[in-house]
């Protein structure tokens, strides 16, 4: 990895937002949930396909705070347009756990 500067990292626009809804997507590669996640005002209401089937179901998502990156352009994941990225980490097995704020913050916050 080489060295990125400070503005570099402002580029990147990261932002906490609440799942609002989430469903099954059995057509991807790798098993996925499709996600609606609202950042507030401003930004909304966005979607994403998330590789996050193995630790997660659909029906207890709805209301969790994930960090997402909002500024990449969508990308069309199957029929589905995917338009941010929720971020995770891997873990011992690199299946993807969701990350967020520990603490309870106004949705559309961005990430310092």
């Amino acid at each position: 990895m080489s060295d990125i500067s400070y503005d570099d990292f402002l580029k990147v626009d990261i932002r906490v937002g609440r799942i609002t809804r989430a469903e099954p997507y059995p057509q991807a590669r790798k098993p996925s949930i499709k996600l609606w996640v609202d950042f507030g005002p401003g930004i909304g209401e966005k979607k994403s396909s998330a590789q996050i089937a193995k630790h997660y179901t659909p029906d207890e998502l709805p209301g969790k705070r994930v960090l997402a990156v909002v500024n990449f352009p969508p990308r069309q994941i199957g029929r589905f347009m995917s338009e941010v990225l929720v971020l995770g980490l891997p873990d011992a097995d690199g299946e993807v756990v969701l990350i967020g704020p520990d603490k309870d913050v106004p949705i559309g916050g961005r990430m310092f």
